[in-house]
């Protein structure tokens, strides 16, 4: 089991960042790109308010990229 998969691995990018880097993060360390991420908190936030919530949990969270 020394293989990790995507969330064991999961940091925020240093390089597609917007705001906080927690898209581009997640776009380089899942299948979906950074822009698909950035669709599915929009309408979180849109459509039940838990999107912006879940967003600034991650941005607090998740460690940054190793440079």
């Amino acid at each position: 089991m020394s293989e990790k998969n995507w969330l064991q691995t999961l940091t925020k990018s240093s390089k597609d960042k917007w705001i906080g880097g927690v898209c581009g993060g997640l776009g380089e360390h899942s299948p979906a790109p950074s822009w698909c991420w950035r669709i599915i908190f929009v309408l979180l936030v849109i459509l039940y308010g838990t999107g912006l919530m879940l967003y600034v949990l991650l941005w607090i969270f998740l460690p940054k990229e190793a440079e």
